[in-house]
């Protein structure tokens, strides 16, 4: 096997309460006015996490705000959370959830680190966040 080829990875199946966390979070920060939220399956891809969601913050008071949020969520749901990075900057903010990693970006350093190209192989889990579809046709009518 030559240096540009890779093994392929074993493939294993997110467990259900990850992909429901995963959604969960999606939920916290929709309900915080993140855009662009997205849900990766990395489950085999990842050694430290299963799944990851990443989102687009307004401002450095927004991403902390973000943060906040779904820290007192957990709290409220007694989920886990291991540590935080970023929140001081706040133009790439990290919580670990255990299991879920949780990345709330500003939009120059979303495109500059890629997160979604370097998972590319993974699979977006589907999110039906409320009111997006809503949100969608408003926007459609600014455009008539």
């Amino acid at each position: 096997m030559t240096d540009k080829q890779s093994k392929p990875r074993p493939v294993r199946p997110t467990r259900p309460e990850t992909e429901a966390r995963m959604r969960e979070v999606a939920t916290w920060l929709h309900d915080k006015q993140a855009r662009n939220i997205v849900a990766l399956d990395v489950a085999g891809l990842c050694d430290i996490a299963e799944g990851v969601v990443l989102a687009t913050a307004g401002s450095v008071r927004h991403a902390q705000a973000l943060a906040d949020h779904v820290l007192d969520m957990c709290g409220r749901e007694k989920g886990v959370y291991l540590g935080m990075e970023g929140y001081q900057a706040g133009s790439w903010i990290l919580l670990d959830l255990n299991d879920v990693l949780v990345h709330v970006f500003q939009d120059g350093s979303r495109s500059f680190y890629n997160l979604e190209g370097l998972w590319a192989e993974a699979r977006e889990v589907e999110l039906a966040l409320p009111g997006a579809a809503d949100d969608l046709d408003g926007l459609a009518d600014l455009d008539a």
